[in-house]
């Protein structure tokens, strides 16, 4: 049974004004600010040989069923005059950043949910400035500083602003009024419901379902007892009812770990296997809840209880491999002393929403499906189930890292 008192999109004392921004094909863009010939061609952006995978693709690509995450072979036969582009993050993660401090200088509250996507909290501005004025505003400056094309729309709740965001896009902004979030949301296909993926649209349209109409129709109750919770939290957001708050963004969001050793070390090959072992414990972590991290610190402690950190700027990422070789190069940096050590640590802060595929410009499908299976096979049996053969004597030693921390 759905629990709890149902709100309706009329109550007035959930009056809000939550703005969805969103970077249109971010990837692509910036590579059309670098190179204006690339401007309405059908691009791919993405491991540029056939084992390659498409991490972004324009609109015009689109057209010919081309979409991210698919195999570039099978893109280029799709659409095979496509314009290939190898991935840069480290300026898709310069234009974030920018970005990000343009809306941080301009609005109250916001948060950063992926590299280029944002919701704002403009409630009760509009006694002071018109919040959808201010927003337009802001899409303007942004669009002037950056010189990349965005979208947004501004409605009541997270939900409905980011699926009205999808309407308007590419380059495109609106506006859902408080009361007629229903109504525009009925006539749309399930699948602009965010939470609805391919195993839960499939679910759906076995039972007949293909608009959202239906689902506002339907019994809470049917939905929980088809797809357990998250029936109920669907039901709600296809009824346009969605309290999420806006969560403040902060850079200093991190996860870390560290390990003080039972004997002082100065055994750098082992160090550094303990480090190696840490970084894909933390990577493992940033993929099960689907985040990136743009910032490394390395933490070392000595036997006379100095501490010492490096730090290091990163394109997004969650990748192992990536994360793993800063990692060695921050500790080469701050080991300078060539004294014992107590403890070492590892922190990936700077996390924001995001899924690691985006960052596999060079690599190829084989890669992704490896670290899938690696990550099903952590999920399933548990994080030290496999690991990398750097890292196996560790686990069994006085350096395991998972043993505190």
């Amino acid at each position: 049974m759905f629990c709890g008192t149902l709100a309706t999109p009329n109550d007035r004392s959930m009056d809000r004004s939550i703005v969805h921004i969103d970077l249109d094909s971010f990837f692509v863009s910036v590579e059309r600010k670098i190179n204006s010939k690339l401007v309405g061609l059908p691009v791919l952006v993405g491991g540029s040989s056939d084992r390659g995978v498409v991490a972004s693709c324009s609109y015009e690509a689109r057209s010919y069923g081309i979409h991210s995450a698919m195999p570039m072979k099978m893109a280029k036969q799709l659409c095979p005059h496509a314009v290939v582009v190898r991935g840069d993050t480290e300026q898709y993660s310069y234009y974030s950043n920018m970005i990000t401090d343009i809306i941080r200088e301009d609005v109250p509250v916001y948060e950063k949910t992926s590299i280029d996507e944002f919701y704002i909290d403009l409630s009760g501005m509009d006694r002071f400035f018109g919040s959808y004025k201010m927003a337009t505003e802001l899409r303007q400056k942004i669009t002037k500083e950056s010189g990349l094309p965005i979208s947004f729309a501004m409605s009541p709740n997270k939900t409905v602003s980011k699926v009205k965001t999808g309407e308007v896009k590419p380059n495109g902004q609106g506006q859902i009024l408080q009361g007629e979030e229903k109504g525009f949301l009925a006539p749309l296909s399930i699948r602009k419901i965010p939470m609805v993926g391919d195993k839960t649209y499939q679910t759906l349209r076995d039972m007949g379902i293909v608009w959202i109409r239906t689902l506002q129709e339907m019994p809470v109750e049917l939905l929980q007892q088809v797809l357990g919770e998250n029936g109920g939290v669907i039901w709600r957001k296809a009824n346009g009812i969605d309290n999420s708050p806006v969560e403040p963004y902060s850079e200093r969001k991190s996860i870390s770990t560290e390990q003080t050793f039972e004997k002082d070390t100065i055994d750098v090959k082992a160090l550094k296997e303990v480090l190696v072992s840490m970084a894909e414990k933390l990577a493992f972590q940033l993929r099960s809840e689907e985040k990136l991290t743009a910032c490394i610190t390395v933490k070392i402690r000595y036997s006379d209880f100095n501490t010492y950190t490096q730090q290091m700027k990163i394109p997004y990422t969650s990748l192992d491999h990536t994360l793993i070789e800063r990692v060695k190069e921050l500790f080469d940096k701050l080991y300078q002393k060539r004294m014992l050590i107590r403890l070492i640590g590892i922190r990936f802060s700077h996390l924001v929403q995001g899924n690691y595929q985006y960052n596999m410009f060079e690599d190829t499908t084989e890669q992704i499906q490896l670290y899938q299976a690696m990550d099903l096979i952590r999920k399933r049996y548990g994080n030290g189930a496999i690991t990398r053969a750097v890292g196996m004597d560790k686990r069994h030693s006085n350096f395991n890292p998972f043993g505190k921390g």
